[in-house]
């Protein structure tokens, strides 16, 4: 594994179309919207989409989910005592070094070890890991529709025919997101996270959708449009992160018409950012 040594931003750019692309359970699941009427995607949500592609790959997860359980194991408790060397360490430092060299999701995103009446510890174990998301925004405001569904089947035995239940459905007609990240170097050697690792981080982002289609999410509905890749030629980085990610601003094709498609949109490059290296997923 090579050491991480230099400090990487990224930017994903993302289109959604006819889709759900993160229900809110509060809300009925209705697509995530803030008060000024913009779409959002939580950061928890594109983490769970990663770790899904990560385990995809062939990498080992710790925070799997039900559906995608690939290790027999029902709980995190048990997949923390499938490891022998964890069950019975009560060193927290030893303990973190453990589970991050045993799952990369643990030295991605950190992570806290506690587990209720476990006393054998005496604290619980916090990770922190190097890799950082925010919550992802639409560039513009969006639209959300209702759809009314009925069920002409039967749920339970009978005799005749049942009344159709009804539902409703709700998707965003189009959306265009933006999330940002970054990697950071001091954390990355703390949970030995390291530039393969982050190699595997890049193309689960890159794959984001596949492998997630859903009802709220048909095949082909959610589309990642482009990737930026910054990485400094230091540990600290040469410029701020939030500098590094307004280098790249999401700008209309034609102010006169509303955005229906990704192409409505160009992404232009502001600050060329002297000295830092930029790399653009998939290349044109």
């Amino acid at each position: 594994m090579t050491e991480f040594q230099h400090k990487i931003d990224f930017k994903l750019v993302f289109a959604a179309h006819n889709a759900n692309p993160n229900g809110d359970p509060l809300n009925g699941n209705r697509p995530r919207q803030n008060f000024a009427g913009y779409g959002e995607v939580s950061d928890v949500a594109i983490k769970r989409k990663i770790r899904n592609r990560l385990q995809d790959l062939g990498n080992p997860i710790f925070v799997q989910s039900n559906d995608r359980n690939d290790d027999g194991l029902d709980s995190l408790r048990a997949r923390v005592e499938s490891i022998p060397e964890l069950k019975k360490n009560k060193d927290a430092d030893d303990y973190a070094r453990i589970a991050c060299a045993t799952w990369l999701d643990v030295r991605a995103f950190g992570q806290v070890f506690a587990f209720k009446g476990d006393a054998s510890k005496g604290v619980s174990v916090p990770v922190r890991g190097p890799v950082s998301i925010q919550i992802a925004e639409s560039v513009n405001p969006i639209t959300i529709n209702d759809m009314q569904i009925t069920k002409s089947v039967n749920s339970e035995p009978g005799g005749g025919r049942g009344s159709d239940t009804m539902g409703t459905k709700h998707f965003v007609d189009f959306g265009y997101y933006v999330v940002n990240g970054s990697i950071n170097t001091q954390l990355a050697e703390k949970t030995g996270f390291s530039e393969e690792d982050a190699e595997q981080i890049k193309q689960a982002l890159l794959t984001l959708f596949e492998n997630d289609a859903s009802s709220a999410r048909p095949e082909g509905s959610m589309e990642v449009v482009k990737l930026f890749w910054w990485t400094h030629p230091s540990k600290l980085g040469k410029y701020p992160a939030a500098r590094v990610h307004r280098s790249v601003q999401v700008v209309p094709v034609d102010s006169d018409i509303v955005p229906t498609k990704a192409d409505d949109y160009r992404l232009e490059v502001v600050d060329e950012l002297p000295g830092v290296t930029r790399n653009v997923y998939p290349e044109d």
